[in-house]
């Protein structure tokens, strides 16, 4: 087995560009409805493939036992479903914020998932991988699938759509929202009535969290405001705490956020219908014609 490392798997962020919720379901899970956007930044993995039985993942983030992370969780479902003898070693080049609502664990574990099912030629399919993620999260099989995608249920029922690739300036308040708290504020709509991916593209759509989390956050709401003022409508991703605005091209946004103060930061991404993860498994295996 080869002892070289396997550079450069992207796992890339995403944006939720409206978020409704519907209703719940048995058990209490809440039903959404959104729109998901791979972007072109995101963290970046190396894989080393090893003879022995185990799982390790260099540099752990602060504050997450490595046995928690969702890469090390996501290898070993892998290795769990498959019987899968061998093992690796996972270095993360963590470069989206925690808890941003940019989908980075997520992400994470999809990678995971993707790559090693191809360099340990597992073979499993695309429909069985995002199961797989299903169980680590609700949010990873839309980056399995790497695809924009219009999502449904708890937001594992994906439309792959094409939007308009738009550049968009996301800023980072550095601040911590609880997700499981704005869940469950007695002030989130949680009777939306659905829309259509039609409705959508025609300009329908808000994130309901959004007001939550601005009254809960005098400096997202800040943000937020500076950004209305420098490039348009400004809107929160997922439960946050980042925020966006799409403007009309690469430079726009690159001139924003040389202007975002301190301590917040900020940066530039475009849009994306497919996720470099994608490409990057093409890259792996030119025979590669579609996943």
């Amino acid at each position: 087995m080869s002892e070289s490392w396997s550079r450069d798997w992207p796992a890339p962020g995403k944006l939720n560009l409206f978020l409704h919720v519907t209703g719940r379901k048995a058990g209490g899970y809440h039903l959404l409805q959104t729109v998901f956007q791979p972007l072109s930044v995101g963290d970046v993995l190396d894989f080393l493939l090893l003879d022995e039985d185990v799982v390790r993942l260099d540099r752990p983030l602060p504050g997450v036992l490595p046995e928690q992370d969702l890469t090390v969780r996501a290898a070993r479902c892998l290795k769990d479903e498959t019987g899968y003898r061998g093992g690796v070693r996972i270095r993360v080049d963590k470069r989206l914020p925690m808890g941003g609502g940019l989908g980075g664990g997520s992400s994470d574990a999809a990678t995971v998932l993707v790559a090693l099912n191809r360099l340990w030629e597992l073979g499993l399919g695309e429909d069985r991988l995002a199961a797989l993620g299903l169980a680590l999260g609700a949010d990873v099989p839309v980056f399995v699938r790497g695809r924009a995608a219009w999502a449904e249920g708890v937001g594992d029922e994906l439309t792959p759509v094409d939007l308009p690739e738009r550049w968009f300036v996301v800023i980072d308040p550095g601040i911590s929202l609880s997700t499981a708290e704005l869940f469950a504020d007695p002030e989130l709509t949680r009777n939306c009535p659905p829309i259509t991916i039609a409705d959508f593209l025609s300009g329908r759509g808000v994130n309901v969290f959004e007001p939550l989390a601005r009254a809960r956050s005098p400096e997202l709401d800040r943000a937020m405001a500076w950004l209305e003022e420098r490039a348009g409508r400004a809107r929160l991703t997922g439960t946050g705490a980042c925020v966006f605005a799409s403007v009309a091209q690469q430079e726009d946004a690159e001139s924003v956020v040389a202007r975002v103060p301190k301590p917040w930061r900020g940066f530039a991404a475009q849009g994306l219908n497919r996720s470099p993860l994608l490409d990057r498994l093409d890259r792996a295996d030119p025979r590669h014609t579609g996943y």
